[in-house]
C-alpha cells in the first residue's frame, strides 16, 4: 500500500489509546472494499494483515467442484490439481494471493479514510466513557464560538455544546471567556458534540449552592426543591436535618457572602430562600414570600390552592409578569390562584345573599350551605339529599326542606333571578378589570377568554392574549403593561 502500516497502527494505538486490533480490522475491511471494486463483487475474496511485513494481502478463494457452474468462485478438479494442489479433492477451498499493487491510490485513500473514521469513533468512545457518569457535575470551559445560536465550549480534551434553550437569555459571551456550567447529558449518538451543558436548569442552581455551602455538601442542609426564571429570579426550598442549624442562614452566609457568590455566577439572578415544610398549605404560603398570606383553601383533587392575601399584598404575591406566583407554583408543585381579600369578600357577600333567597331557609342554614361550598341557588337545586347531608350539622328533615324549596325557587325564577346572579357575577368581574382602565371591548374579550381577574391577567403571556382573547399584539402588550403597573409593588426584602 506504499506505507508501513505497522508503524502507523502502533503510533495510533499509542497516541489515541485505540485497540490495535480494531484498526487492523478496519484497514482489512477497507482493502477488501477496494479489491472488490477492482476485481469484481462476484469473487470470493478475503483480506489478511501480515504482521511481519506490515502489508495487507488480498486472497481469492475458489471451491473445487465436479462441474463448474460459476467460474468466479469454482474450479474443476483438473484445474485445481494443475494450478494449486496435486492432491486437491472435490469440496476443497483453495486460495491464492492477488496483486495489490494494482489497487494503488484507491486502496491507500480508502484505508486512510477508514483509519481516520475509526480514530474519530474511538476518540468519541473514550470521551463518552470519561463523561457518561458525570451528568450533573459542574464543569469549567473556554468559550470557542457560536453555531446557530448554540455555544461551543472547549473542556480541554473535547468540545461541549451549550444549546440555546439551556442558556440564560440575557447572557452573552466572547471567544476566550471562561464559562462554568453543568453537564446535562452525554449523548453518544449526537452528530456533533456529545456533551450537553446547561446554565438554565434548576439543578445548576442547586449545584452552585452545594459548592458554596458546606452544610449542603455534607447533607446537613438539603435543597428540597428549586425553581427558576433563568436570569431573572429563582426560589429554593431548604431544610435542615440538624435542629441546631438554620438552613436559610447557612445558605445566605455571613453578610450574604454565600448566596452572593451564587448570584454573581448567575449574573444577578435574584434568589429567594425559604424553609421547606411537609405541610403543603404552609409550604405554599412560604413560597409566595415576600407576600404575607391571609389564608389558603386546598383542593386535593385538582392539586390546587386558592390563596387569599390582603389587597396591599396582592402585587407582592403575584410579582412582575406573574413571576412570583409562577415560581411558587413550580417550587411546590401546586396550582396556585391568588386572590385579594376585597374580591373574595365581595363574592362571599353575593353568595350569602343568593343562598338566603331560598324560602324559609334562615341565616344559620344559609351559612351552613355556604361553608359546605355552595354559592348559588342553582347549585343547591342541582345537588342531592345525600350531598346536603354531608354538610356538618345538617339534619335530614332540614336538608329535604332546603332541597325542595331550592328546586321550586330555581324553577320559578329561571328566567330572571338566575340571570340576575349571572349578571351580578359578570358585573363583579368587570368591576375588577375596570381598575386597569381598559376599553369595554377589550374587557369583554378578556372575560370571554376566561381572564376574569387581575391575578389571572398577570399570569397571562402576550401570545395567550392574542390567541385566546383575540387581542391585537399591541393590545396584548398594553394589557400586560397596565396589569404590571397596577400590581407594581416594593422589592422583596428576602430576595438577594
Amino acid at each position: 500500500m506504499g506505507f508501513d502500516l505497522n508503524a502507523i497502527l502502533n503510533q495510533l494505538g499509542k497516541d489515541k489509546g485505540i485497540d490495535r486490533q480494531v484498526l487492523v480490522e478496519a484497514v482489512e475491511s477497507a482493502m477488501l472494499s477496494a479489491a472488490r471494486k477492482h476485481y469484481g463483487h462476484n469473487l470470493n475474496l478475503e483480506t489478511q494483515f501480515d504482521e511481519e511485513t506490515g502489508e495487507i494481502e488480498v486472497i481469492e478463494f475458489k471451491t473445487v467442484v465436479e462441474k463448474v457452474e460459476d467460474p468466479a468462485t469454482q474450479l474443476s478438479t483438473d484445474q485445481a490439481r494443475a494450478e494449486f494442489d496435486a492432491d486437491a479433492q472435490v469440496g476443497d477451498e483453495l486460495g491464492r494471493k492477488l496483486d495489490t499493487t494494482v489497487l494503488g491510490r484507491i486502496a491507500a485513500q480508502t484505508a486512510k479514510q477508514v483509519i481516520i473514521q475509526k480514530v474519530r469513533d474511538a476518540e468519541r468512545g473514550v470521551i463518552y466513557g470519561e463523561y457518561k457518569d458525570r451528568k450533573g457535575d459542574l464543569i469549567n470551559g473556554i468559550v470557542q464560538r457560536y453555531e446557530r445560536g448554540n455555544l461551543i465550549v472547549n473542556l480541554g480534551r473535547t468540545d461541549a455544546v451549550l444549546p440555546r434553550r439551556e442558556q440564560i437569555i440575557k447572557e452573552r459571551y466572547r471567544r476566550g471567556d471562561r464559562l462554568r456550567s453543568m453537564i446535562l447529558d452525554v449523548d453518544p449518538t449526537a452528530r456533533g458534540s456529545q456533551i450537553i451543558l446547561t446554565r438554565s436548569h434548576p439543578d445548576f442552581l442547586k449545584k452552585l449552592f452545594e459548592l458554596e455551602v458546606p452544610e449542603i455538601a455534607e447533607n446537613v442542609v438539603e435543597i428540597k426543591a428549586a425553581a427558576r426564571e433563568p436570569g431573572e429570579r429563582a426560589k429554593i426550598a431548604v431544610y435542615s436535618n440538624d435542629p441546631g442549624v438554620d438552613p436559610v442562614g447557612a445558605c445566605v452566609g455571613i453578610k450574604g457572602s454565600r448566596v452572593q457568590a451564587v448570584v454573581t455566577e448567575l449574573r444577578g439572578e435574584r434568589i429567594d430562600i425559604i424553609v421547606w415544610s411537609p405541610d403543603a398549605p404552609s409550604f405554599v404560603a412560604r413560597a409566595l414570600a415576600p407576600a404575607e398570606v391571609s389564608r389558603v383553601l386546598v383542593d386535593e383533587d385538582e392539586q390546587s390552592m386558592e390563596v387569599i392575601v390582603a389587597d396591599d399584598q396582592l402585587s407582592l404575591a403575584i410579582g412582575r409578569r406573574g413571576q412570583n406566583v409562577k415560581l411558587a407554583s413550580k417550587l411546590t408543585g401546586w396550582k396556585i390562584d391568588v386572590r385579594s381579600v376585597s374580591v373574595v369578600e365581595e363574592e362571599t357577600k353575593r353568595a350569602r345573599q343568593a343562598l338566603e333567597a331560598i324560602p324559609a331557609i334562615g341565616i344559620t342554614h344559609a351559612e351552613m350551605l355556604f361553608q359546605g361550598g355552595y354559592r348559588t341557588v342553582k347549585e343547591v337545586a342541582d345537588s342531592s339529599l345525600e350531598d346536603l347531608l354531608e354538610i356538618e350539622g345538617m339534619t335530614g328533615e332540614v336538608a329535604s326542606d332546603i332541597l325542595k324549596n331550592a328546586k321550586t325557587y330555581a324553577e320559578e325564577h329561571a328566567d330572571d333571578e338566575l340571570t340576575t346572579e349571572s349578571e351580578a357575577d359578570d358585573a363583579a368581574k368587570l368591576s375588577e378589570l375596570d381598575k386597569l382602565g381598559l376599553s369595554d371591548e377589550v374587557k369583554q374579550q378578556l372575560l370571554e377568554a376566561g381572564y376574569t381577574s387581575i391575578p389571572k391577567l398577570a399570569l397571562a403571556e402576550a401570545d395567550d392574549l392574542v390567541a385566546l382573547a383575540k387581542l391585537s399584539e399591541e393590545d396584548a402588550e398594553r394589557v400586560r403593561d397596565v396589569t404590571d403597573t397596577f400590581l407594581k409593588g416594593r422589592p422583596a426584602e428576602t430576595a438577594f
